[in-house]
């Protein structure tokens, strides 16, 4: 499969909070209904929470737009509901519980069967697609992925805040996630055959549902012919979100490359992995890291011009090269989705106006006006997340 048959697609998960409290507003069965049953909008394990999936794209541009119009439609239809659109991992200032749960059959279970990993839950991630020419073809690219997860997390951790207080995590999200007996790193593994292996033993132990609820920081999707990398936070803006899935496809692209040219996979022990993508969750984009196929000491910025080294090539097939370094630039002079929530937390913004800055920076890059969202607080936080 040459570079350019590429597919990719994207979900994101969204949050629906009040505009003055910052609660969580359980109106998403209201708001899909408003939908009509739009294909691309689904809900999600809570009644708070919203699902946008994009159509199989085939370049950023067609990417972007079809994030931006779901982000923009969705916003428009919470606002008469009292609650704005927010793309945030986890809710800033307000906690969740059971009573929130989507009472769909398979949440229900998960319930019973998860009851510590449910309540408190509610974590919005974005999860990026790359179509794949097979399922062995799929599992060797996983295998040369894994080592380039901590950095994914660290440019997109987006969930820094929980409960009224800073968690002291860049990405809190993962961390709760990371309890979830699958929420690791895929396996290595020779064959589609024996990843299968691995996922139905899981199941078999009752550490997994089924096959969806095998939540590896990357997959092959048990719904679609895509490898399915799933570490990242939502990310704030639109242009966060094309950034992650330029890069994401670059990465699958350069790791085809490698199995066609029989380039052998570069060690990296699972354990140094697990540490590194922690490293990653805890510290952000501006932090320490640890290298996870040395073991030594390292910078989140270094590790992340050496993924930028690493897919190059990819990304100038593509034609993506300069939209990515484009895009870098931004989150270097803007922060990550982290340290712009920390920013205004900093500033002083009180609930209501850390909610309304959040919901403004979610529909940051669409390309059509947006109806006002709120009522303005004051205004500082605008200088951040606009």
């Amino acid at each position: 499969m040459t570079g350019a048959a590429l597919t990719l697609g994207v979900e994101e998960e969204f949050l629906l909070l009040h505009p003055v409290s910052g609660q969580v507003v359980p109106a998403a069965p209201e708001l899909l209904g408003q939908l009509d049953g739009a294909s691309w909008a689904k809900g999600e394990l809570m009644r708070f929470q919203l699902e946008a999936v994009t159509d199989i794209c085939t370049g950023l541009g067609q990417l972007r737009a079809e994030l931006a119009t779901h982000r923009r439609a969705a916003a428009r239809l919470a606002e008469p509901l009292g609650c704005l659109l927010v793309a945030a991992g986890t809710a800033p200032d307000s906690t969740s519980g059971l009573p929130h749960l989507t009472p769909s059959a398979r949440y229900l279970e998960l319930a019973r069967r998860f009851p510590s990993m449910i309540n408190g839950g509610g974590r919005c991630g974005c999860h990026v697609h790359v179509g794949v020419a097979s399922r062995d073809l799929g599992v060797q690219v996983l295998n040369r992925l894994r080592p380039w997860l901590p950095t994914l997390l660290a440019l997109t951790a987006n969930s820094p805040l929980t409960g009224g207080r800073d968690s002291g995590w860049a990405s809190w999200r993962h961390r709760m996630q990371a309890r979830w007996p699958t929420g690791r790193p895929p396996p290595v593994c020779p064959s589609a055959a024996a990843y299968d292996a691995v996922v139905a033993g899981l199941i078999h132990r009752g550490a997994a549902l089924d096959a969806p609820g095998v939540y590896f920081l990357a997959r092959l999707s048990p719904r679609y012919p895509t490898v399915e990398v799933r570490i990242a936070d939502v990310c704030l803006d639109v242009d966060d979100a094309v950034l992650l899935a330029g890069l994401v496809r670059a990465l699958v692209a350069t790791a085809i490359q490698e199995v066609d040219g029989g380039v052998p996979v570069r060690a990296a022990p699972a354990g140094r992995i697990r540490a590194a993508v922690l490293a990653a969750a805890r510290h952000g984009l501006d932090g320490p890291a640890l290298d996870p196929w040395s073991g030594a000491r390292a910078t989140q910025r270094g590790l992340l011009d050496r993924l930028l080294d690493h897919v190059r090539d990819a990304l100038a097939q593509f034609g993506d090269d300069q939209e990515i370094t484009g895009l870098i630039r931004r989150l270097d002079q803007r922060g990550t989705g982290a340290a712009r929530q920390r920013a205004l937390r900093a500033r002083g913004a009180s609930t209501g106006e850390l909610t309304e800055a959040l919901a403004r920076a979610t529909l940051a890059g669409c390309t059509e006006p947006v109806a006002r969202v709120g009522s303005s607080g004051g205004g500082h936080e605008l200088q951040i997340v606009s």
